[in-house]
């Protein structure tokens, strides 16, 4: 049985669709190449490192791994020591995501705790793969599967920490709640923006109040909320903390963006279809019968764009 990627020759399938997962794992990152999104400023948003995840896990998740091949010692810093001994023999018992953090389960009592960084991707070589100069890290399972992460910028991050203290990591430690778990609602949101004198974009990427929201996604969820990017965090809730209604579509379309993100995996490029209003400066507003027009602004380095008629 056979399984045409993308823009690929077909490719064999093996058990579990293993290899048609590989053939889209390694075109999720947004570069060049690939026509796949990614913050222009160069890191994954959320719903990419789900997608990748959600694809990862059907060929890790449960298998032994039997070895794991470091070609330098390095990415955006250094490997732990005795990084590659510490998971040989492990299984991997489980693969979640925590923020744009991607965070493996070993049944050794340790962590692996992985970003993509800038350029990061993994892949499932085809037998004819020649491989790249920018395949640092190979994971050898004991089916006989390998799952290469390739890097060529090096922005990449990998560490393993016991799975008791994970949630104590530097990088992880003080996030917000998830957007797509129940713990984000109204609430939630309320009680984290109350009071604040920061503009509402700011405070969506603030990952204390809610972890890996970036900023694509954040201006996509505020157009879907009718939402003014510019207006004062704290107005979104009462004095007293609780949620006012636009608190509740806010939630709402956040978590409607993403999910929506996340489904598109295979649609056709971002530019053409993804954004309401990501990127779109001067055309008019995607919302029926709006007559606005598409506005930029820079919030705190980062590009806003905003339909100043509907969305206030």
């Amino acid at each position: 049985m056979y399984h045409a990627g993308r823009g690929s020759e077909p490719v064999m399938v093996v058990g579990s669709s293993v290899r048609a997962v590989a053939v889209y794992i390694g075109q999720l990152r947004g570069d060049a190449t690939s026509g796949w999104p990614c913050d222009p400023q160069g890191m994954p948003e959320l719903p990419e490192v789900e997608a990748v995840r959600r694809q990862l896990e059907p060929v890790m998740v449960g298998a032994r791994i039997a070895r794991v091949e470091l070609r330098r010692p390095d990415l955006r810093s250094p490997f732990p020591r005795r990084f590659a001994q510490r998971m040989q023999g492990a299984t991997l018992l489980a693969l979640s995501r925590r923020a744009k953090y991607l965070v493996a389960s070993l049944s050794s009592g340790d962590t692996l705790l992985m970003h993509l960084g800038m350029s990061g991707s993994f892949r499932v070589p085809h037998a004819s793969d020649g491989g790249d100069p920018h395949d640092h890290v190979v994971f050898r399972l004991a089916s006989g599967i390998e799952v290469v992460f390739n890097d060529p910028r090096r922005f990449g991050f990998m560490d393993l920490v016991r799975t008791a203290r994970v949630d104590q990591h530097a990088s992880l430690r003080g996030l917000g709640p998830e957007p797509l778990s129940a713990a984000f609602d109204a609430a939630a949101l309320a009680r984290a923006c109350a009071g604040k004198r920061t503009s509402l974009k700011a405070a969506l990427l603030d990952q204390q109040v809610v972890a890996g929201l970036g900023n694509i996604y954040a201006v996509e969820a505020l157009h879907v909320a009718r939402l003014s990017p510019l207006r004062r965090a704290s107005t979104i809730a009462t004095a007293a903390g609780a949620p006012r209604e636009a608190a509740e579509r806010l939630v709402a379309a956040i978590k409607q963006v993403l999910e929506e993100a996340i489904d598109r995996q295979t649609s056709a490029p971002y530019r053409t279809d993804r954004f309401r209003v990501y990127d779109r400066e001067r055309e008019r507003c995607r919302r029926p019968r709006c007559p606005g027009v598409i506005r930029r602004r820079v919030q705190a380095g980062r590009s806003t764009f905003y339909c100043p008629v509907c969305q206030r």
